[in-house]
């Protein structure tokens, strides 16, 4: 490989190996920007909600926010004083051009917990869609808010929203490590785990109850269970050199990983509760970075039996893997959708590092980004956004990106530098 390329042994390693950060180990919470210009977006007018300043979030900023995001919609500003009791003057909205129409309401019950109300119109029709109401803690004010945002995703799209998953992606400030769960905006976020060494791969499971990591705490790769409400931790594969790259199967009850304890790295599958394991590779190449196909039947994985790094397929019940990327010569991490029908990975183009898709039944290839470092991209739960580690002004920063690249929203960090993003599923326990 020249100078310049990562070496793919330690790809996964090198994502923890973060330069020092100088300022207070303390972090701040996300702050979502969109960029970008992308094709026919349906233009929705959030009103702020009534007594909003009753709720500690800002409600109807976060379902605006949520709605932008998606690539699916663009805000049109909305004046206050419509509630979801009042009847909208349709030429108003209309005038504005207004598609749709959110307003809502929030009131604080005897008991402290906030009685939150919403209503969808449709402008165009000049009628109702869906109105609802839920009474929940001040301290689930802004998930209330992310599943408004679901609810009038689903209703004008057809698709299953997202905004009310979680993601999870690695810290380092200062020596400190953190394993990090936030919402799919990045606010709200918790640290599930701290550590003064290296923490990497963190991967959902199916359930959405545990999360699988690298951990380097008894001085050498290990992979770990933990749950993620309860905190409890177990050590999953802890075998002789180095045990790396976790990746569950659709059902949750298997996981991939990459190990060395029989010389070179290679992947196997391994039971969840740690027995049954079974080699999948047999080659004298480096084969990591495995991903699992919706069905459970194919893996996915990153192996430089060609001279450099590149993508290949192989069914979990063993045989011989075929290449998948032929586009460049160092293609590295890949995902796959929901639907099993795009593949998301990192390839090198002249020393810089950007993210592509490629569809897998024609082969047809689009890269995303144009940045000089991106990796780790994770496909949201309803296959519809991407989220990946990028660096911007010299830190690490979260992205998300429409499919075709056209709507980018920096999930931006102001003191901690931040990677390796994993998308959660649908299921919040």
């Amino acid at each position: 490989m020249s100078s310049n390329a990562r070496p793919l042994v330690s790809r996964r390693l090198s994502l923890a190996a973060l330069a020092a950060f100088t300022t207070s180990p303390a972090w701040a919470q996300l702050r979502v920007e969109i960029a970008g210009v992308g094709g026919t977006r349906l233009p929705i007018a959030v009103v702020d909600f009534k007594d909003e300043s009753k709720s500690p979030q800002p409600i109807a900023a976060i379902i605006r926010a949520d709605l932008e995001r998606s690539g699916m919609f663009r805000a049109v500003d909305a004046p206050p004083g419509l509630s979801e009791t009042a009847s909208p003057v349709w030429q108003d909205w209309r005038a504005r051009q207004a598609d749709a129409l959110v307003a809502g309401s929030v009131n604080r019950l005897a008991d402290g917990r906030l009685d939150i109300r919403f209503k969808l119109w449709d402008v165009v029709k000049g009628q109702d869609i869906v109105g609802e109401a839920t009474a929940v803690t001040p301290e689930d004010a802004r998930l209330a808010a992310h599943r408004i945002a679901d609810t009038v995703y689903e209703k004008l799209t057809g698709e299953r929203g997202v905004f009310a998953t979680r993601m999870a992606y690695v810290t380092k400030a200062g020596p400190r490590y953190s394993l990090v769960i936030a919402d799919a905006d990045g606010e709200g976020a918790k640290v599930a785990l701290a550590s003064p060494e290296p923490i990497i791969s963190p991967a959902w499971s199916p359930n959405g109850q545990e999360l699988a990591y690298v951990s380097f705490e008894s001085r050498k790769a290990t992979v770990r269970l933990q749950n993620v409400q309860t905190g409890q931790r177990r050590v999953l594969a802890d075998f002789k050199g180095s045990n790396s790259a976790p990746a569950w199967s659709p059902n949750g009850q298997q996981l991939a990983v990459a190990l060395s304890r029989d010389g070179g790295t290679q992947l196997y599958v391994i039971n969840r509760d740690g027995s049954g394991l079974r080699r999948l590779t047999q080659s004298g190449a480096i084969d990591t970075e495995p991903c699992f196909s919706p069905d459970g039947a194919s893996l996915f994985f990153v192996s430089d039996r060609g001279g450099g790094p590149q993508i290949y397929r192989m069914a979990v019940a063993g045989g011989s893997a075929e290449r998948v990327t032929f586009n460049g010569n160092y293609n590295i991490s890949p995902a796959i959708s929901p639907d099993g029908r795009t593949l998301a990975y990192i390839t090198r183009q002249s020393g810089n590092f950007r993210l592509c898709v490629m569809d897998l039944g024609s082969g047809q290839v689009q890269q995303i980004t144009d940045g000089t470092d991106d990796e780790s991209p994770a496909f949201a739960p309803n296959g519809k956004l991407l989220v990946y580690a990028s660096r911007a002004g010299g830190r690490e920063v979260l992205m998300t990106t429409t499919l075709d690249g056209k709507i980018k929203a920096p999930l931006l960090i102001t003191l901690a530098e931040v990677r390796e993003p994993t998308w959660g599923p649908f299921t919040r326990p």
